[in-house]
């Protein structure tokens, strides 16, 4: 793998440090009120069991969704859509509850589904790119990612007809 290549590998799974929504609550122990999640060394995990003495702070994934300014977004269409609904669904939330479970920043905020598209939304570019490359793992078809100017936020079609 040349020097290229693994640089785009590790800007794909890291935080962007210019993104707004991932300002770190500071030092100490901070508990999201709305989820539950706790922020403890440097990482928001469900894992943690937070002091009495926590900061409340909404965390980003919770902010992004109250905002409904998602880091990724998927739009999936295609002939194969229409008679795979359900499968491609239970996929989406699968790979979902296992990302969300490792990294309790990434989560989905919609899944809409309108006319012949699935339109999912993601508070993560992480789940946004696993859900891309399950898609395309578990029903081939053809994707496009575009990265935001930023490298923010994602945005992902997937089509197989």
């Amino acid at each position: 793998m040349d020097k290229h290549q693994h640089s785009e590998k590790n800007q794909l799974f890291s935080p962007q440090h210019g993104d707004p929504y991932l300002a770190l609550p500071g030092s100490g122990t901070a508990l999201c009120p709305q989820c539950g999640v706790t922020y403890h060394r440097g990482h928001w995990s469900w894992k943690s069991a937070a002091p009495a003495d926590a900061h409340s702070v909404i965390c980003p994934a919770c902010r992004r969704i109250a905002d409904d300014q998602p880091a990724g977004t998927l739009k999936l269409s295609g002939k194969f859509l229409s008679g795979h609904k359900e499968e491609i669904l239970h996929l989406i939330h699968n790979i979902e509850a296992a990302e969300k479970a490792q990294h309790a920043l990434e989560r989905l905020l919609k899944v809409t589904d309108k006319d012949n598209e699935i339109e999912v939304t993601t508070t993560g570019m992480h789940l946004a790119n696993r859900i891309g490359h399950a898609l395309n793992g578990a029903f081939k078809g053809c994707s496009q990612y575009r990265y935001s100017e930023d490298e923010n936020s994602v945005n992902i079609s997937w089509e197989r007809d």
